[in-house]
């Protein structure tokens, strides 16, 4: 469905490239995950693909479409959720909805059907400008499914809402995958990231260090012990044992037989553990521009 070789760009009058030679496919009916602070280039390389910015380096060819050379057509089978959401304040939700419904030549969702969906069905009639930051979110989820898309560009899709929202949110992200459609997700909310994708990158100073599913990165990269929990008297202790051998391991075979054992857990990391051991970045922002 998309793919990148050797993309690059700089912004006008910048001392280096927001994305400096990527490299990186995505397959139909996937959820795949561009992970990475702010500043990394995950926004400036989704604005690239989506035909937002021209005069790149490379190649980002987008269902046999170069991103770069995008007509009409393009952004008929496409969906746009931006991190900031680009709505007008002085029209109510469902004025919004229906405005950019408008605008495609196909057939599009009902607009007070997905307004149902996403909680926001009894604040229709109020004006956007006085919609909290959650609920232009997710209005403007809504607008990246009013074309019925079979590729959806999300970009934070779950930045500041609550658990029960953001929920909701990824439930409709997951069933979009269910039905076929790709899915390209900018992020730097690593749970969001573990739970939705198929696989994820991750990408710092615009370059990609490390690619492939979440469970294959943890398994990689992750430590392969197992910590016991366990009371002895009025007192809880833990020990950590290697995977390897641990069936023969007499001290770990001793706890279970003769300990009160209060948990038992394998020490996987997390993804946000193997970013920061592969980039060596926390996932605050980064230098340069925003991403």
């Amino acid at each position: 469905m998309i793919n990148v070789k050797d993309l690059h760009y700089a912004y006008p009058g910048a001392p280096a490239e927001a994305v400096r030679g990527l490299n990186f496919n995505i397959e139909p009916g996937e959820i795949f995950g561009f992970l990475g602070p702010s500043g990394a280039g995950k926004s400036t390389t989704q604005k690239i693909i989506i035909g937002i910015l021209r005069g790149y380096a490379g190649a980002a060819i987008v269902n046999g479409t170069e991103a770069g050379k995008a007509g009409p057509e393009f952004y008929e089978h496409i969906g746009v959720s931006f991190e900031f959401p680009n709505l007008f304040g002085k029209l109510t939700g469902i004025e919004n909805l229906r405005f950019f419904a408008s605008l495609y030549s196909g057939r599009t969702e009902n607009p007070s059907e997905l307004m149902k969906r996403v909680g926001l069905y009894d604040d229709r009639d109020v004006r956007v400008a006085n919609y909290s930051k959650g609920m232009k979110m997710r209005l403007n989820f809504c607008r990246s499914l009013l074309n019925m898309p079979d590729l959806l560009f999300l970009d934070e899709p779950t930045s500041g809402l609550d658990p029960v929202n953001a929920r909701i949110i990824k439930d409709i992200i997951l069933e979009k995958k269910a039905s076929g459609k790709t899915v390209f997700l900018t992020t730097h909310n690593m749970t969001d990231a573990d739970e939705l994708c198929d696989r994820v990158a991750f990408i710092v100073d615009g370059t990609i260090s490390a690619a492939d599913s979440p469970r294959e990165l943890k398994i990689k990269y992750g430590r392969k012990t197992v910590r016991v929990e366990y009371r002895n008297n009025s007192t809880v202790k833990s020990e950590e044992f290697d995977f390897d051998g641990i069936g023969g391991n007499k001290k770990f075979l001793d706890i279970l037989k003769n300990e009160k054992i209060e948990t038992i857990h394998s020490q996987e990391a997390s993804l946000a553990d193997i970013f920061i051991k592969l980039t060596g970045r926390e996932l605050g922002a980064v230098p340069g521009e925003a991403s």
